[in-house]
């Protein structure tokens, strides 16, 4: 998933508080806690599913929380319009059933967003037992799964309570196989293009990371299918992918280089892309959680996105360190160490991306290996021990990467 590190926003009258949202066993609850009551618009989008709920001129001052049950990822944004907008996407289709509950003892107005998931749907929502929740801005938001009796309107006792599973979620791991349709990328020796054995790499890579527990994989093509520069990141993001990782394969005018080498985004051009985004203030709210920088200052919108782009920066160059480690027993490196350079697909600011230059396909002893698939396997497995290194390294709370790293070490 993208880095989120800040959910700021302008104080405003309505103010969301707290965002919760809940797997329990017939659907799964979004509450939207409130300072004061406002109007809403909840509806669905097909192609993928999504619930978007639309609250007139709100701020939301809650981070965003961990999500379970049906909802597979969830962002915010502010729109033109001065509206807040929460997408929801969802792993099926559904249909919404929304409620207010009042405030009282200490917790505000609540907006209900029930997605029920078809095994016991539940209409009358406005009887629903409150569902309390402790939250700070100065916190992450963890959804508590609390199932609610629907017959004595009562909270369940706490052994009750906890025979309900917290659903974690999946790694998403962006590949980006290079090149593609009429751009072969490098032409090897004896003809090899660039282009089929990066989606090769890539298709095997996927394989090996669909199989991996707790991780998921995307690719920005499946195909020999051309895909811009540009857009390739930003089907990453779109996909709200933890990391991005774009294969190629090296070449210079003479035959003799080899070997491997792992790239990060450089300094200076991670300086130029954070000036760009800044120039697109909707755009670059996106990176920082959502915020609308229409109300920031220069400087404190730059600080902002200097802080997720630092944080990526830096978990990018120690997951190369793990790839490059891998591909160091199965062959020889070209670079020692991780290189930066100003490569255009590594430009997402909120999202720890790398660049494999797996060999160099101009040196004719490696243009063969490339091309033999038992080779292209060896490469995908060393790129997945990479990455599994790094997240049990670095396990994003609410992963089941960061579940099953917890089990291990109570294990041990």
């Amino acid at each position: 998933m993208a880095l989120a590190l800040f959910s700021w926003a302008a104080l405003a009258s309505p103010a969301v508080t707290a965002l919760r949202v809940s797997g329990q066993p017939d659907k799964t609850r979004v509450v939207l806690e409130l300072t004061d009551k406002t109007t809403q618009s909840v509806f669905t989008l097909e192609n993928p599913s999504r619930v978007v709920i639309d609250l007139p001129r709100a701020a939301l001052t809650s981070k965003l929380p961990v999500v379970e049950g049906v909802v597979s990822a969830l962002r915010s944004a502010r729109r033109d319009n001065g509206d807040l907008r929460i997408v929801l996407d969802v792993n099926t289709a559904v249909t919404p059933l929304v409620s207010w509950l009042p405030a009282e003892q200490g917790v505000g107005h609540r907006l209900v967003v029930d997605l029920p998931t078809g095994k016991s749907v539940v209409t009358a929502v406005e009887n629903a037992a409150p569902v309390a929740a402790t939250t700070s801005m100065s916190a992450p938001v963890v959804a508590q799964a609390v199932p609610v009796n629907t017959t004595t309107n009562a909270v369940p006792t706490p052994a009750q309570a906890g025979s309900v599973v917290t659903k974690a979620r999946d790694l998403i791991i962006a590949i980006d196989p290079g090149h593609g349709g009429e751009d072969p990328g490098a032409i090897g020796p004896t003809g090899v293009k660039e282009k089929n054995v990066t989606l090769a790499i890539a298709l095997q890579l996927k394989e090996r990371i669909d199989a991996e527990p707790g991780m998921k994989a995307i690719l920005t093509r499946e195909t020999d299918l051309f895909v811009p520069l540009s857009e390739r990141p930003n089907r990453a993001r779109q996909r709200q992918a933890d990391m991005f990782v774009s294969i190629h394969a090296d070449a210079v005018d003479r035959s003799s280089p080899s070997g491997s080498s792992v790239y990060t985004l450089s300094s200076k051009r991670a300086t130029s892309e954070a000036a760009r985004y800044l120039a697109d203030r909707e755009n670059a709210a996106d990176l920082i959680g959502g915020v609308s920088l229409d109300d920031k200052s220069n400087v404190l919108a730059s600080v902002l996105l200097d802080l997720t782009q630092g944080a990526s920066m830096s978990a990018s160059m120690e997951a190369a360190g793990f790839v490059l480690d891998e591909l160091d027993r199965i062959g020889n490196i070209h670079h020692q160490q991780v290189q930066q350079a100003s490569f255009k697909v590594l430009t997402a600011p909120d999202i720890p991306s790398m660049l494999v230059e797996t060999a160099f396909i101009s040196n004719p002893v490696e243009e063969q290996r490339l091309a033999n698939p038992e080779h292209q396997a060896r490469i995908a497995d060393a790129l997945l021990g990479g990455i599994r290194d790094y997240f049990y390294a670095n396990s994003p709370p609410g992963t089941r990467i960061a579940q099953m790293k917890l089990t291990r070490q109570a294990r041990n």
